[in-house]
């Protein structure tokens, strides 16, 4: 029976089972399509990497022995969009069967659906990717309000057998998050050298002719992200031998001299499926036991919680509260993204230096994305649907079931409080903490009102007071509204002037 299977730019998959035979009777079908530019404004880098990995997955797949039809994004039989793309292909091709992967993202998983209606003998399979199935984290939480990423992430370590020594945690405790917040002094600066680069000189010329309007930059032969999977397990085996002794120590830390710190980068390849969850988590699994004095167990298991816990998490939260998820607005919150996240113009060192740093590399680490444009975004009460945008179209990571989970749930509690227990909030003194970034900055850390107050500050409490019938019963900050009751009256309306004054010029701070 003539098959044509669809093959989606996330779905770049060596491993799957539909490889292991090949058959003149089966058909791969990628494709680069203005939809998939189009439905957000991306980073060019980001666009870059998807098309250039696509490409590279179908020439392997030519070279060993598949057929493949790939239409590129300026080919002129190129539709443009998905349902009419696969029409074409099958009705030109005489196919019989239609086959595809589950795709990751909801409004896919919604068109795919569709593609019923249209073509006979459909059919749908597994990525084989991911270590849950879509609906495994509803039904583990089934009935409860919240869902606990902690008891998630336990029964995820027993399940795989992951850091275990017989049913109990390896070293007695399943969690070093505790050990694992400090800031970096500059002898331990990396400021790395790229591992490899890809020369996609003409491939950024062809989007620029077709028009494509991205946001970021790039010079074309100078890639530096994975576009195969060689060049992935690189960046996995560098990880390992040069970067994980120290991950854990200096995961959250944040310096203007290094953008990328000991982090792994790997989220572009396990999100393209170049890299399998497990094969990343068994390889740091067995640095450690290989050497445990050098790969110290809280370096390890915050690397690994990271991969088989929030990212596993994440993508069940995302399936279990699709699509009403992607309209939740706890706050209410209806502010308009400043222009300075598009541009770096901006006299708050911190915004200035993260977004500078996002632009230039398609990257922020977590703690950068939550704790400081996150953090402010949240303060400066910004629409969600704003940041989903920003954050879903800046990082090169970022596919709508891992974004949208982490921005408005763990970054914005858009959600209520399904993700995160609280809110992510934090005036200039955690990031002077874990940071340089006040150093030299135009705004004041330790003050919260008055010239050049630095404006985390005062939003900081603003952010508390305007919301505390949301929030004052949250038993995790009940600490900070009786810091801020015990405030003087006087000292309280000059905190929120300050405020006030800020969020009305918000687009000059």
């Amino acid at each position: 029976m003539k098959t044509l299977r669809l093959i989606l730019g996330d779905q770049l998959n060596a491993s799957h089972s539909w490889y292991k035979e090949k058959s003149s009777d089966v058909t791969y079908l990628l494709m680069e399509m203005r939809q998939e530019t189009d439905y957000v404004q991306h980073h060019i880098q980001k666009v870059l990497g998807f098309f250039a990995a696509m490409r590279a997955f179908a020439e392997a797949l030519r070279a060993a022995g598949h057929q493949v039809i790939y239409i590129k994004l300026d080919d002129k039989k190129n539709k443009q969009g998905l349902e009419e793309n696969i029409q074409a292909v099958f009705e030109e091709g005489d196919f019989i069967h239609f086959e595809y992967q589950l795709p990751d993202e909801y409004r896919l998983d919604q068109q795919l659906k569709s593609i019923g209606e249209i073509l006979p003998n459909v059919s749908a399979i597994d990525t084989e990717h991911f270590l849950t199935h879509r609906s495994f984290l509803a039904d583990f939480f089934n009935g409860k309000k919240t869902y606990l990423m902690e008891s998630f992430y336990r029964a995820m370590r027993k399940e795989y057998d992951i850091l275990m020594n017989d049913k109990e945690p390896e070293g007695g405790k399943w969690n070093y998050d505790k050990e694992n917040r400090n800031s970096i002094p500059k002898e331990d600066l990396l400021q790395e050298q790229p591992l490899f680069v890809n020369d996609l000189t003409e491939l950024a010329k062809m989007l620029e002719e077709q028009g494509i309007q991205t946001i970021g930059s790039v010079e074309g032969k100078h890639y530096i992200w994975p576009i195969n999977r060689k060049q992935a397990r690189q960046v996995l085996q560098h990880f390992v031998q040069v970067l994980l002794p120290k991950f854990g120590l200096y995961q959250d830390a944040m310096h203007t001299d290094d953008p990328f710190l000991y982090h792994a980068r790997l989220s572009f390849a396990l999100n393209t499926k170049m890299l399998h969850p497990l094969e990343v988590i068994q390889a740091v699994e067995k640095a450690y036991y290989e050497n445990p004095a050098l790969n110290t167990l809280p370096q390890v298991e915050g690397f690994i919680r990271q991969i088989l816990g929030w990212r596993e998490y994440m993508r069940g939260v995302y399936w279990a509260k699709m699509p009403d998820y992607a309209t939740l607005n706890f706050f209410g919150h209806e502010r308009k993204l400043p222009a300075y996240f598009w541009t770096g113009d901006t006299q708050m060192n911190c915004i200035k230096h993260a977004v500078d740093q996002s632009l230039q590399h398609a990257y922020a680490h977590h703690i950068q994305r939550l704790m400081v444009t996150g953090n402010f975004l949240l303060l400066a009460g910004i629409d969600p649907a704003e940041v989903d945008a920003w954050y879903l179209g800046i990082y090169i990571d970022a596919i709508e079931w891992v974004e949208i989970t982490n921005t408005r749930g763990m970054s914005q509690f858009a959600d209520g409080g399904i993700v995160g227990t609280k809110p992510y909030v934090s005036s200039a003194n955690y990031i002077d903490k874990m940071s340089n970034y006040c150093s030299g900055c135009k705004y004041d850390k330790k003050k919260k009102y008055g010239k050049d107050a630095c404006p985390f500050n005062s939003l900081y409490w603003h952010f508390y007071d305007r919301n505390e019938d949301k929030l004052a019963k949250n038993p995790r900050i009940g600490m900070m509204y009786r810091t801020w009751e015990k405030m003087q009256p006087e000292e309280k309306q000059k905190i929120l002037r300050q405020a006030e004054e800020y969020l009305s010029n918000i687009e000059t701070l």
